[in-house]
């Protein structure tokens, strides 16, 4: 995530920032300049282009602060969103608030990263939706199926959260790690194909093993011995494709987390000039995750990154961020449509 500053002022803007705290200006996101922008007071942002921008349908229902090519429509983020909590589901919907502004850090990132980005309106079978939905009435399991995500909005309480985190013995737990885990599947079908499936399998193994059968296998027996060894994760043990998404989730954490260190002045080190993602990791996460965990036991909380990274993983962490990279620098020399709001 890049620093934002207010274009009125230059003071520092977090990235939901809908008004600056310093000198009062209507702010909004705008998505085809990666950037957060004044709305002039007719309610409008013009670009340097002269296209004319207006605020998300949602931004009073729901707080979102991002752009949209035509009045009362939904921004590219929200668009995405196919099923929300009803109108009467109030505790659904002070949920439903938080994913979404985690889904919208997933896209600026995935944006960022060049990916690719079909919706269901390219691909009515298998493009990318969400659906979000409520557990005050209904049991919600987490999880993808072809394109459309499904998040159970409860974990957005942060009690519920960290129950179901000690439950799990899980050492992380949070919205926007579901939404990366799951859109790891999305890329999987995306960008998984006959020129590079031989690899992956070669070190995720074979995706075609019975789910179910490894679902129950994993809650009956729990991971492997050793498992440390070879999965970034107790959970990724359970099947390639689980495999598969948590080591996706964690590209995009340790990406994310360098880049945002980097744009705040905490790291001079240009992600760029590394060859490879290993590298990466090995030079520049590993003691910056160390040092952020010191710093979070400073202050009396968990360890910010509380995962060891063994040669295997790292093998799988590279594979993925080379498949990630060149899908991105595919994306980036087709493109020729706009990138809408």
């Amino acid at each position: 995530m890049r620093a934002f500053s207010c274009r009125v002022c230059a003071n520092p803007l977090f990235f939901d920032n809908a008004v600056c705290v310093s000198c009062g200006a209507t702010l909004a996101y705008a998505r085809r300049e990666h950037d957060i922008v004044p709305i002039r007071p007719d309610g409008i942002y013009v670009d340097a282009e002269r296209w004319v921008w207006h605020p998300c349908v949602n931004r009073d229902l729901f707080g979102c602060p991002w752009l949209t090519e035509r009045p009362g429509e939904p921004c590219f983020s929200c668009s995405l969103t196919r099923t929300r909590p009803a109108d009467e589901d109030l505790r659904g919907l002070s949920q439903f608030t938080r994913a979404e502004a985690a889904k919208r850090r997933l896209i600026v990132e995935l944006d960022a990263l060049g990916l690719p980005i079909v919706t269901r309106d390219d691909d009515p079978d298998h493009g990318l939706a969400f659906d979000l939905l409520s557990s005050v009435a209904e049991n919600v399991t987490i999880g993808h199926a072809d394109g459309v995500i499904t998040l159970d909005l409860a974990e957005g309480d942060d009690a519920y959260r960290e129950r179901m985190r000690v439950e799990m013995a899980e050492p992380y737990r949070t919205l926007l790690g579901h939404f990366r885990h799951e859109i790891g599947h999305y890329y999987e079908a995306l960008l998984v194909h006959d020129g590079n499936r031989q690899r992956v399998r070669g070190l995720f193994g074979d995706e075609t093993a019975d789910y179910q059968s490894a679902l129950d296998r994993h809650y009956a027996e729990g991971p492997p011995d050793g498992w440390e060894q070879n999965y970034i994760s107790s959970y990724a043990t359970m099947h390639p494709y689980e495999d598969f998404a948590e080591t996706f989730a964690h590209v995009m954490h340790i990406t994310d987390t360098v880049d945002t260190a980097r744009a705040h002045g905490l790291s001079t080190v240009d992600p760029s000039a590394f060859s490879s993602f290993r590298d990466l990791v090995t030079g520049v996460w590993v003691p910056m995750s160390t040092a952020l965990n010191q710093i979070n036991r400073s202050m009396g909380a968990g360890d910010l990154y509380p995962f060891v990274l063994a040669p295997a993983v790292l093998d799988k962490l590279d594979l993925i961020a080379e498949i990630v990279r060149d899908a991105g620098r595919a994306e980036s020399s087709s493109r020729s449509v706009t990138m809408d709001g």
